[in-house]
């Protein structure tokens, strides 16, 4: 009997899996507005220098209406005949404002040495405003974000590694506590430097709660519903993709944003104090008393309370430990993880690096922000069906061939970049469940926290490849749609595990390697 014999006799997915479903798509929506959170702290709105001898409670943003001619007097315009966001004149130029005067040379101009006022109407404030990371000061703007992902990278080795040794239920109580002081912390950070550093610990702590739930849920599946449940933790990231959006437009001070996107962690404090921990994980720590109480209380509350009677450390040792090969030393088996970084490369790259530049489609933050994540719902039902049918393997070649062709031809209709987002979604809810069903229980958090390091990896990459826009155009789209294309013919030789039993040792992986080579052998020989 396998342990998904087990969770089967205990009621399969019975009123214990539902509820650890409902309860993780709390934190998963919660991740998800902390990823994107910088698309509104740190957006730059409309702005131009302070005026002589004002204030900047005096002096208002002169961008709009009928106070924008007389702007013309104090700001110099752009080739575009926009106001300079980084100059003003030296003294008033009343003359012209004369529709008649014919400017015969440019008068002298000065930098914003007073400062500047800013377009409040949609944004009340953000990281920008608060420190004037503007012109001389605009190559800061992207430093918070990159020591996020800096953080979520150190967070994924760090805490997988921690969850592999302590448990997945210590490490999302840890973190999610950690997360709620982290976050009151930077609410009211007096100081940009500060505020950079609280963002890394923040990104890294997210990410050690985010690969505990996903890897707690997951444990608790029977094969036939792993599919459902990691379903149900995606479509928890897409919505609160969405949600995200809304309460930006409900809360426009960026400090209570990011406070109130993170302080709900609270929540997942609470109820993961109650939750019992992975019996997958207590069993290969040699922990069974410890894995049988957590089985009992499962069948209890899913109504089972007979079976969990049944279920003895005695019975385990009889029965179901002879259907498990063990092996408690993971030394030497670390090269498997680098592998095959490509896909999550791929998917860091394309799929955040579209995701992360919002301020580049000249339309509403708020739409492009709603409609990125509306995106994602019929591309990850389509990703499920196509695995349940066709396999991880297969579903991953297909959507990043047709995400990388999209994007390319989204080059020229921009519309179609949008769905070749959707479809990089398809690649990144298929990918999670690869991992989980490649790796042992053993060391299935550090395979994650490999699959997440890669992903940040191209994450960071993108942001180069945006830069690099600003010479090159087109080279940010193209390298977006090529890489995944890639990353395809790379998928090919991944092998297949849609149906099969989750691995609880590395000696059962390496057995299961071995049955798979020789069965390609021997079907080539034929």
């Amino acid at each position: 009997m396998g342990f998904s014999d087990l969770l089967r006799t205990f009621g399969g997915i019975g009123h214990f899996q539902v509820l650890l479903i409902a309860l993780m798509v709390i934190p998963g929506i919660l991740y998800a507005c902390n990823n994107f959170l910088q698309n509104f702290i740190a957006v730059v709105p409309e702005h131009h220098c302070l005026l002589w001898n004002q204030t900047i409670a005096e002096s208002p943003f002169l961008g709009d209406g009928r106070d924008k001619d007389l702007l013309r007097a104090y700001i110099p315009m752009d080739k575009a005949g926009k106001p300079e966001k980084c100059l003003r004149f030296t003294e008033p130029q009343w003359q012209l404002l004369n529709a008649n005067f014919t400017e015969e040379a440019r008068p002298a101009t000065e930098d914003c040495l007073d400062g500047w006022v800013y377009d409040k109407s949609v944004f009340l404030s953000s990281i920008v405003t608060e420190w004037d990371l503007v012109c001389g000061q605009k190559a800061l703007q992207s430093i918070p974000q990159t020591m996020y992902l800096a953080g979520q990278l150190l967070g994924s080795l760090v805490f997988g590694m921690l969850s592999d040794r302590f448990g997945r239920r210590k490490i999302l109580m840890c973190t999610s506590l950690m997360i709620i002081i982290t976050s009151t912390c930077v609410a009211f950070v007096p100081t940009f430097t500060a505020f950079v550093i609280l963002r890394f610990f923040i990104g890294s702590v997210l990410m050690g709660a985010n690969m505990a739930k996903n890897c707690l849920t997951l444990e608790w599946m029977p094969i036939e519903r792993r599919v459902l449940a990691h379903a149900c933790n995606t479509y928890a990231y897409s919505l609160g993709t969405v949600l995200l959006s809304a309460w930006a437009y409900l809360i426009r001070e960026w400090r209570w944003l990011q406070f109130s996107t993170s302080v709900a962690y609270g929540i997942t404090f609470l109820f993961s104090m109650a939750l019992p921990e992975s019996a997958r994980w207590l069993i290969t720590h040699n922990k069974l008393h410890m894995a049988v109480k957590s089985l009992q209380k499962v069948a209890w509350i899913n109504g089972q309370q007979e079976e969990g009677r049944k279920l003895t450390p005695e019975v385990w040792l009889r029965e179901i430990l002879p259907t498990c090969t063990r092996i408690y030393s993971v030394r030497g088996h670390y090269f498997l993880f680098y592998k095959n970084p490509h896909l999550p490369f791929t998917c860091g790259f394309t799929f955040y690096g579209l995701a992360f530049n919002l301020e580049s489609y000249d339309f509403s933050l708020y739409v492009v922000q709603v409609l990125f994540g509306l995106i994602d719902i019929p591309a990850r039902l389509l990703a499920f069906i196509s695995i349940s049918y066709l396999g991880h393997r297969f579903t991953l070649m297909l959507w990043a061939v047709f995400s990388g062709s999209t994007i390319i031809i989204g080059i020229f209709v921009m519309t179609l970049a949008v769905l070749g987002k959707g479809s990089m979604v398809a690649v990144l809810s298929c990918l999670f469940l690869y991992i989980v069903e490649l790796f042992p229980t053993e060391i299935r958090q550090m395979g994650m926290s490999v699959g997440n390091t890669a992903i940040i990896t191209g994450t960071l990459s993108s942001s180069i490849s945006y830069i690099t826009g600003h010479y090159i155009p087109i080279l940010p789209s193209m390298a977006s749609g090529m890489v995944p294309i890639l990353s395809a013919i790379a998928a090919s030789f991944l092998i297949e595990t849609n149906g099969l039993q989750l691995l609880e040792t590395i000696q059962e992986m390496e057995n299961r390697s071995m049955e798979l080579t020789e069965m390609t052998e021997q079907q080539q020989q034929k």
